[in-house]
């Protein structure tokens, strides 16, 4: 079984899935400053950021919030058995 080497956006963004529209951008601001390739010195800032913006796109838009509090990351038709039942 493939499981996805992400990890959770929540957890990348250090929050709550409860958490507001408020606190999402409080704490990707928080962690863009603190990871920005151009001001971190720590040696794996750039993936690091990377990864923060991709959660705060995905958990800043409601659609693909709701989509990926469902399904997770591999969402509603990225499973890696391509569905059930078909044939």
């Amino acid at each position: 079984m493939v499981m996805s080497d992400k990890r959770d956006y929540y957890e990348v963004l250090g929050v709550e899935k409860s958490a507001s529209e408020s606190d999402l951008k409080n704490a990707f601001r928080s962690l863009a400053r603190k990871y920005h390739p151009d001001r971190s010195t720590e040696e794996n800032a750039e993936d690091k950021f990377k990864e923060i913006q991709e959660a705060y796109a995905v958990l800043s838009d409601a659609e693909k919030r709701a989509q990926y509090d469902r399904f997770g990351h591999n969402g509603p038709s990225g499973s890696p058995f391509g569905g059930f039942g078909c044939g």
